[in-house]
This record gives C-alpha cells, sequence and structure tokens, in this order.
C-alpha cells in the first residue's frame, strides 16, 4: 500500500498539533495549581542563543497548516510579523491550526501530490516537490519545534511524558 501525500501531512500533522494542544492544556493546569506565571513561560528559552517558547509554537502552525498553504500556492517563506501573544493566545493559536488541518480533505490535498514547492529565504531559493517538501522540510521542523516547546514546559516542572508528545497515534482500526 502506497502512503498518499494526505497520510504524510495531514494525519501527522493533526497528531503532532493535537499532542500540542494537550501539552499546553496540561501546562496551563499546572501553573495555575502552583500559581506560576503562564507568560513567564511565553518568553522562556532553553538555552540563551536559542528562540522563546513563543517562537516554538508559532513554528508548530507555520511548519503544518502554513506548509499546507504553501503547497497549495508553491512557494513558503520564513515565518514574519509574528503576533505577540500570552499563553491563553497560543492555546487558541493551537486550536485554531488543527481545526483548520481537519478542515482539508483526502482528495483536496491528494491533488497536489507531485506539485512544486519552493522555499524562499531572501535571495535564496530551495525547490521540492510537495512530498519532499513534507518528509525532508516540514515535519521535521514541526517536531523540532513541538519538541522545543515540550521540553520547555517540562524545564518549568510541568509533568508531561513521552505518551503526551506522541499524541494521539494512527493504531490500527
Amino acid at each position: 500500500m502506497a502512503v498518499s501525500l494526505y497520510d504524510l501531512s495531514i494525519q501527522s500533522y493533526l497528531q503532532t498539533v493535537g499532542a500540542v494542544v494537550g501539552i499546553l492544556e496540561k501546562g496551563k493546569a499546572h501553573c495555575d495549581a502552583e500559581g506560576m506565571d503562564l507568560d513567564e513561560i511565553v518568553q522562556t528559552r532553553l538555552f540563551s542563543d536559542m528562540l522563546p517558547f513563543s517562537f516554538q509554537l508559532h513554528s508548530v502552525a507555520h511548519h503544518s497548516l502554513g506548509a499546507m498553504q504553501a503547497i497549495e500556492a508553491g512557494e513558503f517563506f520564513p515565518p514574519s510579523n509574528l503576533a505577540e501573544l500570552d499563553y491563553g493566545g497560543f492555546q487558541d493559536l493551537m486550536a485554531k491550526t488543527h481545526a483548520e488541518l481537519e478542515g482539508y480533505s483526502r482528495e483536496q490535498v491528494e491533488a497536489l501530490e507531485g506539485r512544486d514547492v519552493v522555499f524562499v529565504a531572501r535571495d535564496r531559493k530551495v525547490p521540492f516537490t510537495a512530498e519532499g517538501f513534507v518528509l525532508s522540510f516540514s515535519l521535521p521542523n514541526v517536531h523540532f519545534h513541538a519538541a522545543t516547546a515540550y521540553d520547555i514546559l517540562r524545564m518549568k516542572g510541568v509533568p508531561l511524558g513521552k505518551r503526551d508528545f506522541m499524541g494521539r497515534m494512527q493504531v490500527k482500526q
């Protein structure tokens, strides 16, 4: 059985974005219980030269839903003009991202198979097929930024485990 672009992209994005929705919920519950400032977490970095929690969450949305929009448009750009959101705003962003990804039909995505996508960063252009873009660029970025957000919450004491990061798996029905 061949794996379709829908399975590679939408199904994978929904699993990871859904997991991020869940870890944000656990993060809020922990901070509320411990009297911690949620907005302090938004600016937290794992290391001084790494981008903050806020960027990690923007990037999860950008490299999932934004990637699908880029495949449709044929061009993908680095994120810019990122909205300053509080913790609740990021919860809303992740929920909206998940809902919009759910709105893609299998037929709609499979019609994009083989399509050209160019990653444009300043004067550099990197050509991909839709499948190559998802597998070698978009998914690794989604997973990196989701893992970094998870790690920041863990560093702040949120009781998360591997199962929280994995999200809803695609088990045999």
